[in-house]
């Protein structure tokens, strides 16, 4: 994975870094606010030899340098740290004395200082006072030889003591920065795990590298779809019908040569809009001037029938038992060339009777009475039934909802297909979630460009015309009937 996918991830789960961020900034802020101010008193020594001539100076500087480390160690000892005490008790045991002292040198120097940090400004003060006093006399004590001649090293204050004006922690500025950025590369962090383990299909691109097909259509989510599924009324000028136009186009173009008339339209699970996509699709198509046929081959839980307000009571299966004839049972719907043969009652074995003779006769006979038969079809995983219809059709048409369907579930469905040799025509990402500088644009050209002149529908021309569908239906169902006895 490249770093143009990691920002794509980042991007994609953009709250997880903001929370992080503000958790941070949280913990940060309240950290300072309940860290007590501190301030810091400082004294600095100047350590030195007596010596004669340039090579004794040069010889002795370098035996102080060695010395004043010994002196820095000297600084936070116990002994220091007891006369301090007992010289100014200010409510501080030896070890806090101890624990508060800190020392730094200045490399290629005989300077030694010492800083002493505590909550109480004042109190800081003194103690460094005291420090420095009982410092220069347990050095002198110390670097006294036994028989009481003047000591080799003199240490002197050279600045100091003093204390800070304001306190040197907690730094809000810098607390905040820090949180800030520390939650920054949390969230980052977050986000990309959450990405990687996230195995949803999320986009077009996902989709068409796991099923291997070209994409024909990117259905954007509406609100208002689920109550009105249908690109009718005013959903016919909505992007959602735009996008259904479009994937007419790319379905009608995807091979030239060797175009499907026979469609079967199915997903992977249950609730992907397999039957909405069908049914948009098929309406698509009637109003490009092709003659359609709906069948709603989804037996187990057949919607086609409900979606368009038609009666589903006899349909698909009484033909297939022959108990009524195709042309009997399909109802014309609007005032468009579209036919629908819903799915009817309910049978026990769906995948046998979807699998049967009688189905493969009936699909020829459909197939030379219109031009595109769209066939609404079981999903691929709960059960075998799309596949069973799939085979018999030109191809089949993958839909795939964004963010529900995982990869490997498309995956298993695509190999479903293509195991049984089913012509897969495209796949289709259905509620994908559209940039909204596309939705605007499209917006703004459907305003710019004006509404075409309504042309009068000949309402009886159009019924003559789905009665010779239905009836050239019927006539070649029998034909086919005949021939097989």
């Amino acid at each position: 994975m490249d770093v143009l996918n990691y920002l794509r991830l980042i991007r994609r789960h953009w709250w997880i870094v903001l929370i992080a961020v503000m958790l941070a900034l949280g913990v940060a802020a309240l950290t300072t606010v309940r860290t007590p101010a501190r301030y810091q008193a400082s004294v600095t020594f100047f350590v030195t030899t007596p010596s004669q001539g340039v090579t004794d100076a040069y010889q002795g500087g370098l035996f102080l340098q060695q010395r004043v480390k010994s002196y820095a160690d000297l600084l936070t000892s116990d002994r220091l740290a007891q006369s301090v005490v007992a010289e100014s008790p200010l409510g501080l045991t030896a070890d806090q004395v101890r624990a508060r002292i800190s020392t730094s040198t200045d490399a290629g120097t005989v300077l030694l200082r010492a800083t002493f940090t505590d909550t109480d400004q004042t109190r800081a003060l003194k103690t460094t006072e005291t420090l420095s006093a009982k410092f220069v006399e347990l050095v002198q004590k110390v670097e006294t030889p036994p028989d009481g001649r003047s000591p080799l090293i003199k240490i002197e204050v050279v600045s100091g003591p003093r204390v800070t004006a304001s306190p040197v922690s907690p730094q809000p500025v810098r607390n905040l920065a820090v949180g800030g950025l520390v939650g920054l590369l949390l969230g980052a962090g977050l986000a990309v795990l959450r990405g990687m383990a996230d195995v949803r299909m999320r986009d077009a691109a996902g989709l068409q590298r796991v099923t291997g097909s070209p994409l024909l259509g990117e259905i954007p989510f509406e609100t208002g779809a689920k109550s009105a599924p249908l690109i009718v009324g005013e959903a016919a000028n909505s992007a959602r019908a735009e996008a259904i136009r479009k994937l007419r186009t790319n379905l009608r173009f995807v091979d030239v040569h060797e175009p499907a008339r026979v469609i079967a339209v199915t997903s992977a699970l249950q609730g992907e809009g397999k039957t909405t996509i069908a049914c948009n699709t098929a309406i698509a198509l009637a109003e490009a001037g092709w003659r359609v046929l709906l069948i709603d081959a989804d037996l187990r839980r057949p919607r086609a029938a409900d979606y368009l307000g038609l009666d589903g009571a006899v349909g698909l299966t009484d033909v297939l038992v022959g108990d009524v004839e195709v042309g009997d049972v399909v109802q014309r719907w609007g005032e468009k060339s579209l036919l629908v043969l819903p799915s009817g009652a309910s049978p026990p074995n769906p995948s046998e009777l979807l699998g049967s003779k009688a189905m493969s006769d009936l699909l020829v006979a459909l197939r030379e009475s219109a031009d595109i038969v769209v066939i609404d079809t079981a999903p691929l995983l709960a059960v075998t039934d799309g596949v069973v219809v799939a085979v018999q059709a030109d191809g089949a048409l993958l839909v795939t909802q964004q963010g529900r369907t995982s990869r490997s579930q498309v995956a298993a469905a695509t190999r479903a297909l293509t195991s049984v040799s089913v012509r897969l025509l495209g796949c289709v990402l259905n509620m994908a979630k559209i940039a909204k500088v596309d939705a605007y644009q499209y917006e703004a050209y459907k305003v710019a460009v004006p509404p075409a002149p309504s042309v009068p529908v000949d309402r009886a021309r159009a019924g003559r015309q789905n009665e010779s569908i239905a009836a050239r239906v019927g006539d070649r169902t029998q034909e086919l009937t005949r021939l097989s006895r």
